[in-house]
């Protein structure tokens, strides 16, 4: 007679299963994974929950009612957000900006003058320097045409702002050749009789001076105070090969700013205020010295208070707690950008501000896994455990791993979290949670980039890049050049892809080169996985020395990347560490750990009792 027993990992992202028949030995006959549904650590996990299981049962041609006992680990939840440095809205007073970058401009140099409409130009005297500004209902001979009969009466034309996609075939025909911004879709817009700048790079190259604030400070003699409110447009402007700045009268624009405000750290002891302005660096530091933490808070009326006590109502209602009984034990702080709505500007421009992003832990009681229990046991029939917390059992888990012993650390790296546990050769275990993990990365690329899609985001992180060189082949970031039998889809040719598999390629749609996409990612791994890792280990190794750890056995679907394991390692070798990725049970790879952990910890428990029986 078989003894079924289920072992269920809540993660943030997927749900794991492990079923062994635990009746004599501990033999384990199936796993599943599948998508979690809700929060972690929620109610809302056990539709998830049911499908995992009725998925692994399948594959053992068992119903869920003919298990023994599930075991479920104690979920703990993370939520991520960001904390903007300086201001919730990038307020431009004193100019409007075209600064979308189109992709043919015509010409290059740098021009200054009065916006005028190319009908206007038979009014204008020869002395006044001009930007003519031509709608998309002139075609581009008679455009060309034109400003030629404008040069040839000494009009100073300096530049050109066209609403279609003519830059390139109007610049050809003119007798003097002049910087065109082309692709100006609201050129209704465009402010008439106000003083502009169009600067065009040459190929290959970025313009220098509209996206140096003192460059802008030179063309439109601004003073030390103006240029301070300048300073978002030429960090928008970095980058590009072309742009338009339009300075517009005093009082166009109203500024509002919301602080960044401080973070509010509480200690066992003490407390300490430490404004977002100063950056990821010294609250990590401030956390180390508070270490351990009871709860942090923000500045009331902030943008950091705001998504601190967002954090606390939605984990309150999510829980039916008492938003007092909310705590926060863990945050992780990095340095990122943030894109940020240019007002003023006519043509969706943003400017990448510098940001601060937060990952949060909230410490919850252990009611909310005791109502998953129940809820889970009610639609299953079956008795349902709370089989302890992930960390402890993810070590039995790894142990499983073809060549480990004790003494040994899992790192557990997930969605939202970063667990870490360690094994002693007594079977003393010690485990931590740290905030800030897999969605973390995904948020930091999805904001550097200016992405506004989860999805891709997230495929950027999961798979390397690659460039469409022909339709018939791609050459990979590391410089590799894969061949194609069939034509690729012309669509795909000359863009950045993802190379989800070598059949599969997703276009990114952004104008960022395929280094600055690699350098994003990497960079956002390193500031999430390498920090907490370092700290995990710090934490739990013995004496707080990571040299004194010896193997190192990485876990969680964070492990499977296909370059965070490499990352780890590499850096853990300046301290002499062991590291690599988990193969649970010598068949799952870095999966299944807690699941597989909470099989064991059952059955361990089960035959200690019958021994002292």
């Amino acid at each position: 007679m078989m003894k079924f027993v289920a072992g269920v990992d809540i993660g943030n992202s997927t749900t794991e299963v492990a079923i062994a028949d635990v009746e004599d030995k501990l033999e384990f006959k199936t796993s599943s994974i599948g998508r979690t549904t809700g929060i972690k650590g929620t109610l809302d996990n056990v539709a998830g929950i049911m499908r995992a299981l009725e998925d692994a049962c399948q594959n053992i041609h068992i119903k869920i009612e003919n298990l023994d006992v599930i075991c479920i680990n104690e979920a703990t939840p993370v939520i991520g957000d960001v904390a903007m440095e300086t201001i919730t809205e990038t307020i431009i007073t004193e100019s409007t900006m075209i600064g979308h970058n189109p992709d043919t401009p015509g010409g290059m140099g740098i021009g200054v003058g009065k916006t005028i409409y190319l009908d206007e130009l038979k009014n204008m005297s020869a002395n006044e320097p001009v930007i003519c500004v031509i709608p998309r209902k002139v075609d581009f001979e008679t455009a060309a045409n034109r400003l030629n009969e404008a040069f040839d009466n000494n009009i100073d034309i300096t530049a050109a702002i066209v609403q279609g996609d003519d830059g390139v075939i109007i610049n050809n025909r003119l007798k003097k050749h002049i910087p065109i911004v082309d692709e100006v879709s609201y050129i209704d817009k465009v402010p008439m009789g106000m003083l502009a700048a169009v600067e065009v790079a040459s190929l290959g190259r970025t313009i220098k001076v509209l996206s140096n604030p003192y460059g802008l400070a030179t063309v439109f003699k601004l003073s030390p105070e103006e240029t301070k409110h300048v300073i978002p447009i030429a960090r928008a402007l970095i980058g590009n090969r072309s742009a338009v700045v339009i300075r517009t009268p005093e009082g166009d624009v109203k500024e509002r700013v919301i602080p960044a405000g401080k973070l509010i750290l509480m200690g066992e002891k003490q407390k300490e205020q430490i404004p977002i302005e100063n950056g990821s660096e010294t609250i990590m530091n401030e956390l180390e010295k508070l270490w351990p933490i009871k709860d942090v808070t923000g500045e009331s009326g902030t943008n950091v208070g705001g998504m601190l006590e967002r954090v606390r109502q939605v984990m309150s209602e999510l829980t039916s707690q008492s938003i007092d009984n909310v705590k926060i034990q863990d945050i992780l702080a990095v340095d990122t950008f943030i894109p940020q709505k240019v007002q003023g500007g006519v043509a969706g421009e943003f400017s990448l501000e510098n940001a601060v992003a937060l990952a949060a832990m909230v410490k919850t009681s252990r009611l909310p896994m005791e109502s998953i229990a129940k809820k889970l046991e009610n639609e299953t029939k079956v008795k349902v455990i709370i089989g302890g917390v992930e960390a402890n059992v993810a070590v039995r888990g790894a142990l499983t791993t073809p060549g480990t012993d004790k003494p040994l650390v899992i790192l557990d790296i997930g969605g939202g979290s970063t667990d870490s546990a360690y094994i002693s050769g007594e079977d003393n275990i010690r485990s931590i949670h740290h905030a800030g993990a897999g969605q973390m990365v995904t948020m930091l690329i999805n904001s550097e980039l200016g992405l506004d899609d989860v999805s891709l985001a997230e495929d950027i992180k999961r798979y390397p890049l690659a460039k469409v060189e022909s339709l018939f082949n791609i050459r990979y970031e590391d410089g590799n050049v894969c061949f194609y039998q069939n034509q690729l889809d012309s669509s795909l040719f000359a863009r950045n892809v993802i190379v989800k598999s070598e059949n599969d390629l997703i276009p990114i749609p952004t104008k960022h080169s395929i280094e600055k996409i690699r350098m994003v990612r990497r960079e956002s791994k390193e500031k999430v996985f390498v920090t907490n890792i370092k700290r995990a280990l710090k934490d739990i190794a013995p004496d707080h020395n990571i040299r004194s750890v010896d193997f190192v056995v990485l876990v969680g679907g964070s492990a499977l990347d296909f370059e965070i394991p490499e990352m780890i390692s590499d850096e853990l070798s300046h301290y002499g560490v062991i590291c690599g990725s988990g193969n649970i049970r010598g068949l799952m790879g870095p999966r299944n750990a807690v699941a597989t952990g909470l099989v064991i910890a059952y059955y361990q428990s089960i035959h200690s009792d019958k021994s002292r029986g």
